[in-house]
């Protein structure tokens, strides 16, 4: 049986930057289980696997436009030092977690720390990035 929408499909995957370091990977733990459509995988990299079925392995290039697309300016934010506790302590290239206008958790880089001024990055961290995404398909189903 072919990936197709709406599919149930079992997959083995890798995402790596263009130097190799993978940035995340199931092929040291258990595959990872979802329904094509679903929103779990991103848009670009279910296009890629639509036609693939069980045994298949390929290696695919993602440009950032497929992947995570290209960082927006307009969401890096500068914050008062005030908008966090007085006790946290604000270190850059750490992640605070806010909370977006629906209530739903949305994290954010620390970029800079000045005395009365945090920014702040809610761009996806792989934003701008050329990915590699190594896919072993392991089944697939109705779903």
């Amino acid at each position: 049986m072919q990936i197709a929408q709406g599919k149930q499909v079992e997959l083995h995957f890798a995402l790596k930057l263009a130097d190799g370091q993978v940035v995340d990977s199931t092929f040291d733990r258990a595959p990872a289980t979802l329904k094509v459509g679903d929103g779990n995988l991103p848009e670009g990299f279910e296009e890629l696997i639509i036609g693939l079925q069980a045994g298949d392995k390929k290696s695919f290039v993602v440009p950032p436009e497929k992947a995570f697309s290209q960082p927006n300016p307009n969401n890096i934010q500068h914050m008062k030092r005030s908008d966090f506790a007085a006790d946290m302590e604000l270190e850059v290239g750490m992640v605070v977690s806010f909370a977006d206008a629906n209530q739903a958790e949305l994290p954010g880089v620390i970029q800079q720390v000045e005395d009365n001024l945090v920014i702040v990055d809610f761009n996806h961290p792989l934003a701008g990035k050329q990915l590699t995404f190594d896919v072993e398909i392991l089944n697939v189903s109705d779903a």
